[in-house]
């Protein structure tokens, strides 16, 4: 079991509802919840099938999977199909809350299940294949792409004896459709305004598992929550395509800074946490690496900008290099797998300023006087050893210097240094 199971009772049709301390192994009339909102990918479908293992470990009665996603990579929802149809429980696929949707691959998981419901305000659809492979396809390709999703849906509506055209048109047509067209159309098989609603309408229904047919109970139902865990929330927050090119950008900086300024440390550690973080998002994407070489490519000019003198042009480059590594760095046409330009032309540009003020910053200082050495002893106020009339002593900067001065100093008074001529130094009274 990962993380903390909370329990709600339903009784009946009266619905009352308490909490209870699950202080014991989930029953049979026992039904577990699992809530996913956002993309279907490698975390979605290790979700999954935690909660199944976990259903079938404690013996609970069914699975219910809240859902509410745009869709995602082809790979993943298959994965999630493939525990779905063969679970020995029912799985049950909610469309909710209201204002959700199952569109994409979202289609495919709810048709799927062995019920499938929604909530008022929700809409399914729009589930013709967007480079589920990533990257472009040739009219052949989308064809072939096009005939596998049609017929693979059309298998799992009839499995489920759901309405094989709309699944079809579903694919080919992106047709979507709002709860009671699907109810009305036989595509879902039930709607239902939350979970107890829902539990009600289920109350008697018969579902057929691998194993046989089951009956859900009548009896009293318990809930228990099954949540998602620290570990995979934050593997879904790495897996947003936004946060994989702002870690590479990092990433890349940090490695860059180290191995200019070795011995830093700091930005190395940064660096390399941040690549192997990135590392992380990209295998969970459909990456184009030629996008992520430019990404690199950008940061590497725009860290060249500070050493060398290129009157902006390499820092243009580096800015045109990453914005264009962001837009192709996902092989999709799909919108919620592509780096926004809302995040990235900010991320571009505040990279840029950062890198802008360190090299003016570097320029201005190579302009600066030396503050080192005998060059930057020139102007530095000392005291006077000796009196200086012309020849005598002076302290500067902790040491004791042969001075000369044209004008009379007495012992004590401040003096300016004006020239260095081997271990004599050339001053002037600060008083003159």
């Amino acid at each position: 079991m990962r993380g903390r199971v909370l329990t709600t009772t339903i009784v009946g049709p009266g619905l009352a509802l308490c909490l209870i301390l699950p202080t014991h192994p989930a029953l049979a009339e026992d039904i577990i919840v699992a809530t996913y909102e956002g993309v279907i990918n490698p975390v979605a479908a290790e979700y999954l099938h935690d909660a199944l293992e976990y259903t079938q470990t404690s013996n609970a009665q069914a699975l219910i999977l809240k859902l509410d996603t745009p869709g995602g990579l082809d790979t993943s929802m298959r994965l999630m199909i493939k525990d779905i149809t063969g679970s020995p429980i029912p799985v049950i696929v909610f469309v909710a809350p209201s204002g959700g949707r199952a569109a994409s691959a979202g289609v495919f998981i709810t048709m799927a299940a062995h019920v499938a419901a929604m909530a008022p305000g929700t809409n399914i659809g729009a589930a013709h294949p967007v480079a589920m492979g990533g990257g472009e396809m040739d009219s052949t390709m989308k064809e072939k792409v096009e005939n596998d999703a049609v017929a693979y849906i059309k298998s799992i509506a009839e499995q489920h004896g759901r309405n094989m055209s709309w699944a079809e048109d579903a694919v080919r047509k992106s047709v979507s459709v709002t709860e009671q067209e699907a109810l009305k159309l036989n595509v879902i098989d039930m709607i239902a305004e939350d979970i107890p609603t829902l539990l009600k309408h289920l109350q008697g229904r018969k579902v057929t598992v691998p194993s046989g047919s089951i009956t859900f109970s009548g009896e009293t139902a318990t809930l228990h929550e099954f949540p998602m865990g620290t570990r995979l929330e934050l593997l879904k927050i790495l897996s947003d395509p936004n946060i994989a090119y702002l870690l590479m950008s990092i990433g890349t900086i940090g490695i860059m800074a180290e191995l200019y300024s070795p011995g830093a440390i700091l930005p190395g550690i940064i660096g390399a946490i941040s690549l192997i973080l990135a590392f992380y998002s990209l295998q969970s994407l459909p990456v184009n690496y030629a996008g992520a070489l430019l990404v690199i490519l950008g940061v590497v000019f725009l860290l060249l900008e500070i050493s060398v003198t290129s009157y902006g042009i390499l820092a243009l480059g580096g800015l045109a290099a990453m914005t264009l590594g962001g837009l192709l760095l996902i092989k999709s046409d799909a919108p919620f797998l592509q780096v926004s330009l809302f995040f990235l032309l900010p991320t571009v540009m505040t990279i840029g300023g950062l890198i802008g003020i360190i090299a003016w910053t570097a320029v201005k200082g190579t302009r600066g006087r030396p503050v080192t050495g005998v060059e930057g002893m020139i102007g530095s106020i000392g005291i006077a050893k000796t009196d200086l009339n012309p020849h005598g002593q002076i302290a500067v900067q902790g040491e004791i210097w042969e001075a000369v001065s044209q004008i009379p100093i007495r012992q004590g008074e401040t003096a300016e240094i004006t020239s260095v001529e081997g271990l004599t130094v050339k001053v002037v009274p600060t008083h003159s």
